[in-house]
């Protein structure tokens, strides 16, 4: 082998095998960098066109008014449920079908996947039911004022009546993912994405041939796109030639199988539900002064989301190395490859949160020209923004918690930081401490950097590398 031959494969080389897709790179060897690379750029190019839609959406509907905006935010409340469940599930898939990976055992791979997609396909039948009956009430409930109901009921009803195609595509990325497939997680939604962009302004204007549906034609696109990407996702999952070598044979009922997801995915669920519950607790502070407020809210929320989305690929990428690593036996590779996306993590985080705090007013022109719902966002931003660099420690070990298996840590720590921690503080701030909304914004930014402190300390125990999946 000559010299040249040897030399690793350059930067620009890396970058274009991790979008092509690598069917045949083994995570559990070589060089921790170059395999956070391969994982973490087709999950950040993933999540940023999710990123871009967020924005985008709230965009067009916030040409429709407050009522519009306050409905959409509550709805999306609403929906963190689901998104927690979905999570859940899609952790409890990581977990076991990375684990199987790193042990070299395919076959338990995918009938791991396969089970964890009947188990979504379940979920989703209760609760897309239950969401489409129910819409106005649960709005209601939120605090939505009548005009809001009237507004957003339509857009209420086809969001929660959608959540299958949510539930499909989280649980199905989430196999690619610990598969270590990136690239075709990365597909499925730009997919979905790209049309939802495309079809968002038509249905909901009513340009050329299509119906002006208004926001609810906001739904109608979000949920067509997510229905398209849902079906691509599982076509690929049983097509020749995957990481995964799902086939028909894998949808028997394997007990076991789906009890140790389960089992992961239960604490999955619960660990995500009472951390995005804690959304609906502030959402339900801030309904209280006006839908001014909350427009501001979920503006800066929508911004916010844009920026640490494409976080969540890092984070993800640590899941997976670090569950293909414990499966090879592997603790010290897996904990290496937490600390390396930690730092890529906070160096992006950082340079993102000086951006907000010093663009905020400039960016929120493009939203909203009602000079009091800018101020509640450009107040919310700025604030959120202080913590940025902590944020950045906190997902990656969470979701590195996950990817071992050890669910329950994460969990415990999110009911200390958002229910024990935040919630109390958001009300104290705004309510008797006087400082109203911006309260609430003071108790976001605290509860992140006290999980990220207190994950690193956990973390660093690690009493995860011996978790058993």
């Amino acid at each position: 082998m000559t010299t040249a031959d040897a030399r690793p494969p350059g930067l620009w080389t890396v970058l274009r095998e991790s979008v092509r897709g690598d069917l045949h790179h083994d995570f559990t060897e070589g060089p921790i960098g170059r395999a956070i690379l391969l994982l973490a750029v087709p999950m950040v190019l993933e999540v940023a066109l999710e990123s871009v839609f967020a924005v985008a959406d709230i965009f067009w509907v916030s040409r429709l008014g407050s009522d519009a905006v306050a409905a959409v935010g509550l709805t999306e409340s609403l929906l963190t449920l689901i998104y927690a469940l979905a999570l859940g599930l899609g952790i409890g898939a990581t977990a076991v079908v990375a684990r199987r990976i790193g042990e070299k055992n395919p076959e338990e791979a995918a009938r791991a996947a396969v089970q964890a997609l009947v188990l979504a396909l379940i979920v989703s039948l209760v609760l897309g039911t239950a969401g489409a009956l129910l819409a106005p009430q649960l709005l209601g409930v939120m605090g939505a004022s009548p005009a809001v109901i009237a507004t957003g009921r339509g857009y209420a009803t086809i969001m929660l009546g959608g959540e299958a195609t949510i539930i499909i595509l989280f649980v199905v990325n989430a196999v690619f993912r610990g598969a270590g497939d990136a690239a075709i997680a990365m597909r499925v939604l730009w997919l979905a994405n790209i049309i939802n962009i495309v079809l968002g302004p038509l249905l909901i204007f009513g340009l050329g041939p299509f119906p002006e549906l208004g926001v609810t034609g906001a739904a109608v696109a979000t949920t067509t796109g997510r229905s398209i990407g849902a079906l691509y996702a599982v076509t690929r999952l049983f097509r020749h030639g995957s990481r995964v070598p799902a086939g028909w044979r894998h949808f028997a009922p394997d007990w076991r199988t789906m009890a140790q997801i389960l089992r992961l995915s239960g604490s999955a669920s619960l660990q995500n539900l009472i951390g995005m519950a804690s959304w609906i607790g502030l959402v339900r502070i801030l309904a209280d002064y006006g839908s001014a407020a909350l427009a501001g809210y979920t503006i800066a929320l929508r911004l916010i989301i844009f920026a640490l989305l494409p976080s969540w690929g890092l984070s993800n990428a640590a899941a997976t190395m670090v569950g293909q690593s414990l499966g090879a036996r592997k603790p010290d590779r897996a904990e290496a490859s937490v600390w390396r996306a930690g730092r890529f993590n906070a160096v992006f985080l950082s340079v993102v949160g000086v951006v907000f705090f010093a663009a905020a007013s400039l960016m929120l022109r493009a939203f909203t020209a009602d000079p009091t719902v800018t101020e509640y966002a450009v107040r919310c931003l700025r604030i959120v923004a202080l913590g940025f660099p902590l944020y950045a420690y906190g997902m990656v070990l969470t979701q590195s918690f996950n990817g071992a298996g050890d669910t329950w840590t994460p969990t415990w720590l999110n009911f200390l930081c958002f229910w024990l921690f935040e919630i109390p503080l958001a009300w104290a701030l705004a309510e008797p401490g006087g400082l109203g909304p911006t309260g609430v914004f003071w108790a976001m930014m605290a509860a992140f950097s006290l999980l990220a402190v207190a994950s690193a300390g956990v973390f660093r125990q690690g009493r995860w590398k011996a978790r058993a999946v």
